[in-house]
């Protein structure tokens, strides 16, 4: 058995492994990595299965591809950062730089692909318009959840379930049927429907909707002949039109772009609410993406079971799902999916695809994302705080800010290396010493909490601004950087590098993937309801925290938070209430009159008051406390709490 040496210079992939019943299996997240593994051709990386069974990698012989290089590690060998994170897991060579969760682990298989063999536009084009396909994270992008999260998890579940509840449909099964259902937007639609309305009137009266039959332009292409196995197929469906021809056109090498010649007069002038909408091609619209590789392992499970539970007598529930079964067919008719998925042990299968369904489904329960929404549209409010402010003061509730404990504590920044310094990059002077302000708060506070041996997490890290100068003043402490901006956490390890910091560690990862044990959290300027989730993680690890909310307007219920926090604010206001006073805390910049400021800062205050009562009720001790200098920040407010019965933590 070959055991991960973070020091080799090959990346590892680590994968989840499940027994059941003495029966070895892969969560699907493990098996959608594998099948882009399969897919890419992609050979850069050593793949670990973490199961703590010893003869895992023999029972799954014929799920893993036979061209990757795997091994087996026990779940206490896997390296620290591994284990701090959920499954599927990136270790870079040299084991300092771990990205953890499914979409962004599949994003970097496919960017380390197309560095590898730069000629695989094939691969390139999987991560969408911009390379933005699930590059949102899931907290903030309902897309991205219902992908990486809701599929997944209700396949799962459904796996799990009794047989004789097959006929109940899961909501995110039915959510991507409507989704499919749809209008497509893509970012060249307009002359895309153009043209589908050109082919639509071509078919229905060529003749007399040609004002001039003898100059006609050949304006819509024939399909384009698709390069790769199974193209054929795909090419010669009845559905799609334009769409089709669309899509087959970005698939083919060879093949040439829809046309670029002017449509018609009485095309051109067509509006563009009235031009007819484009269906689904793919999951996102009309181009393969690697949301389609997420999807397929996930979706063919789910249809074996059914097709397996279905009966001779009454329709089951594929009867309800024609658009998702006429995706899944169309999906193994595009080159190198058959051979992937026979690589990976995915038996996939012909399904019947009818025309239409006769059949309306019933979503068992609303979807996530259409609670959102409908809580969303309910919470519309117009007016200042004034009402707001007077209800809470009425109830003896009034902003509380606590003495800066060092307000002239301060970092010796002349005497510090360049690269510790917030001046890299292009930051002007002014906002350099802005940021040098915030810092020496940030860290005055954390070093009155700080131990030796203690772990610090820098949530939101962004270009690691406060966990660099954390790791340089600390080095007794281990300090890791959490952040899901790829780009910034590149940026801090290169700085990290140039000061050779060795007690620094890097993630990037949405919070919800970070697991690991710490004794201090930290965040400057986490917006909207990134301070509630770092609080939220601090309060489950039993962690102390020092943190710089921001953004309050984006402040909004979610399906892990709803506002008011506290219980004595929820008992005073409404949902609606709370937002009016997260709108009018952001009304803080110095531009504004100085009046508005104060209610500003009053607003800010209350907000994070009723955060810092709810972190109270899990036994924390809480102060909110003002930045000094003020002028260093709109938002400089501070929450800092500790756990009472943590003795090695005190304020």
């Amino acid at each position: 058995m070959k055991h991960p040496d973070p020091k080799t210079d090959e990346a590892s992939i680590f994968l989840e492994v499940s027994w059941d019943n003495g029966a070895a299996s892969l969560p699907l997240h493990s098996s959608i990595t594998l099948f882009l593994l399969s897919y890419t051709e992609c050979t850069s990386f050593h793949v670990y299965l973490v199961s703590d069974h010893p003869e895992s990698l023999q029972a799954l012989s014929n799920m893993v591809p036979k061209s990757l290089d795997v091994s087996e590690v026990k779940r206490g060998e896997v390296p620290a950062l591994v284990g701090a994170c959920r499954l599927p897991a990136v270790l870079d060579a040299g084991g300092g730089f771990c990205r953890a969760g499914l979409a962004v682990v599949l994003r970097h298989i496919i960017q380390r692909t197309c560095q590898v063999q730069p000629g695989r536009t094939d691969v390139a084009s999987l991560l969408g318009f911009k390379n933005t396909c699930l590059k949102a994270c899931a907290e903030v992008s309902q897309w991205t959840r219902l992908c990486e999260l809701g599929i997944p998890s209700a396949v799962e579940e459904h796996l799990r379930s009794p047989t004789e509840k097959h006929l109940q449909l899961p909501a995110a099964i039915f959510h991507l049927e409507q989704r499919l259902g749809e209008p497509v937007r893509v970012h060249n639609d307009d002359k895309i429907r153009r043209q589908k309305l050109q082919q639509q009137r071509n078919k229905s009266s060529p003749q007399s909707e040609d004002p001039n039959p003898g100059k006609r332009e050949k304006t819509f292409p024939s399909e384009p002949e698709p390069q790769g196995p199974g193209a054929e197929a795909l090419s010669a469906e009845p559905y799609g039109g334009v769409e089709l021809s669309a899509a087959l056109a970005k698939l083919s090498v060879d093949a040439a772009p829809l046309s670029s010649a002017r449509e018609r007069s009485d095309i051109r002038k067509v509006k563009t609410t009235e031009l007819p909408a484009l269906e689904h091609v793919f999951a996102e619209g009309l181009y393969f993406t690697l949301t389609d590789v997420v999807l397929l392992p996930c979706i063919n499970q789910y249809l074996v079971k059914e097709k397996k539970n279905s009966g001779s007598h009454a329709p089951h529930a594929l009867t309800f799902l024609p658009l998702l079964l006429r995706w899944y067919k169309r999906v193994q008719e595009l080159p190198g999916v058959c051979r992937a998925a026979e690589d990976c042990g995915i038996a996939l299968f012909s399904p019947e695809v009818s025309g239409s369904c006769s059949h309306q489904p019933k979503s068992p329960q609303t979807c996530e994302a259409e609670q959102e929404k409908s809580r969303a549209s309910q919470e519309h409010f117009v007016g200042g705080p004034r009402p707001t402010l007077t209800k809470l003061q009425e109830n003896g509730i009034e902003a509380i800010f606590s003495p800066h404990p060092c307000p002239s504590w301060t970092l010796h920044w002349e005497s510090l290396p360049a690269a510790v310094n917030p001046t890299e990059g292009k930051m002007s002077d002014t906002r350099a010493m802005r940021k040098r302000q915030q810092l020496n708060n940030l860290i005055a506070m954390v070093t009155e909490l700080a131990h030796p041996g203690h772990t610090i997490v820098d949530f939101c890290s962004g270009g690691g601004h406060v966990g660099i100068v954390l790791a340089h003043t600390l080095p007794e402490c281990q300090v890791i950087l959490i952040e899901n901006k790829e780009e910034s956490l590149v940026r801090a390890k290169d700085r990290s590098s140039q000061l050779g910091l060795k007690n620094i560690g890097f993630i990037q990862a949405n919070l919800d993937y970070f697991t690991g044990a710490f004794q201090i959290g930290v965040a400057l300027h986490a917006c909207g309801v990134a301070t509630d989730m770092v609080l939220d993680r601090c309060v489950q690890a039993r962690a102390g925290f020092v943190i710089s909310p921001c953004c309050y307007g984006f402040i909004q219920n979610t399906l892990k938070f709803s506002f008011p926090r506290s219980k004595k604010f929820a008992e005073t206001l409404t949902y609606k209430e709370h937002m009016i006073l997260c709108r009018f805390a952001d009304q803080t910049a110095v531009q504004l009159p100085p009046e508005r400021r104060l209610i500003g800062k009053r607003c800010m205050g209350l907000v994070d008051l009723d955060r810092g009562w709810a972190a109270e009720t899990h036994g924390y001790s809480v102060r909110v406390m003002t930045m000094e200098p003020e002028s260093c920040s709109p938002k400089n407010n501070m929450l800092v709490g500790v756990p009472a019965d943590n003795d090695k933590i005190q304020l």
